[in-house]
């Protein structure tokens, strides 16, 4: 078991690396084809279900379907331990299965378990309650378990860019960063300490509460007209901030998912009508 959840864990990397369409750190999707994007999942095996129902890639060769945040939550073992990896492992499979058409992409629960550092969500240490599950799943293979647990998180991709101006990241850097925020972070191979605060990935994927003119001069930056985000929480599933940014959660009742093609041109007003609540989804 340990040796197989390893294996998994490397080959899930391979996958990221040589993606078809991954151009350094980004995703850069082709012109034609459908696009869904899932909010924060947090352990929510229910919508993650849905979504791979949803989007029926087999079905469907065109459809990218992207996530995010998928660790940390959901269902526990008899102890109280966090058993959002098995989630994450069932993504990894099924990146393998659609290896053009599945994108995971990198968020600060990510990085929190590259660091070992703590995260909290509702009140909860969430990070040393997974290795805790993990410790009694996987016992003396602990460690080399979670090496590779790590070696996967550092291979995710950290956006996606489509070519009608849209770009999709579990967050931005928050406003005092966006004129220094290293872009290049993009073009080369991330490491760990680019994780770390105050680096570039760690200001990605943990920026909150975006200004609109923050969000209007990222926009500029990345030469993009739209942003899709998760990491903020969103009681009713989604949000508009300013005049060019979603913001989806999907790891509750009310979560949403994003649905949207690569032919078409959005302005928000557009792309919100593009928001499905995954309830809806039987």
């Amino acid at each position: 078991m340990s040796q197989q959840t390893i294996q998994l864990y490397l080959k899930g990397a391979e996958a990221n690396q040589s993606d078809p369409y991954r151009k350094g750190n980004l995703i850069v999707l082709p012109e034609k084809g459908r696009v869904i994007v899932s909010g924060d999942l947090h352990g929510h095996r229910r919508h993650f279900e849905k979504i791979v129902d949803y989007a029926d890639l087999e079905n469907h060769p065109e459809t990218h379907v992207i996530f995010q945040e998928i660790l940390h939550g959901g269902p526990e073992d008899d102890y109280g331990g966090c058993l959002s990896y098995r989630l994450l492992q069932d993504a990894i499979r099924y990146k393998l299965l659609y290896p053009g058409q599945v994108h995971i992409l990198l968020g600060n629960h990510d990085t929190a378990v590259v660091n070992q550092g703590t995260v909290m969500k509702n009140g909860r240490e969430v990070n040393v309650a997974m290795q805790e599950a993990m410790k009694r799943e996987y016992q003396e293979h602990f460690g080399l378990v979670h090496q590779a647990m790590v070696h996967y998180l550092l291979s995710q991709p950290l956006a996606v860019k489509t070519p009608n101006k849209i770009w999709i990241s579990h967050s931005l850097p928050a406003d005092p960063y966006v004129e220094s925020f290293d872009l290049e972070i993009f073009n080369r191979p991330y490491t760990a300490e680019d994780t770390r605060r105050p680096n570039p990935v760690y200001l990605l994927t943990w920026g909150r509460h975006h200004s609109p003119e923050a969000l209007c001069r990222m926009a500029e930056r990345l030469e993009v007209d739209l942003f899709v985000l998760g990491h903020q929480p969103q009681d009713e599933g989604w949000a508009v901030v300013g005049n060019n940014t979603i913001i989806l959660a999907s790891e509750h009742s009310h979560g949403c998912l994003l649905n949207f093609e690569l032919e078409r041109l959005y302005n928000i007003e557009l792309l919100s009508e593009r928001v499905v609540p995954l309830a809806s989804i039987l």
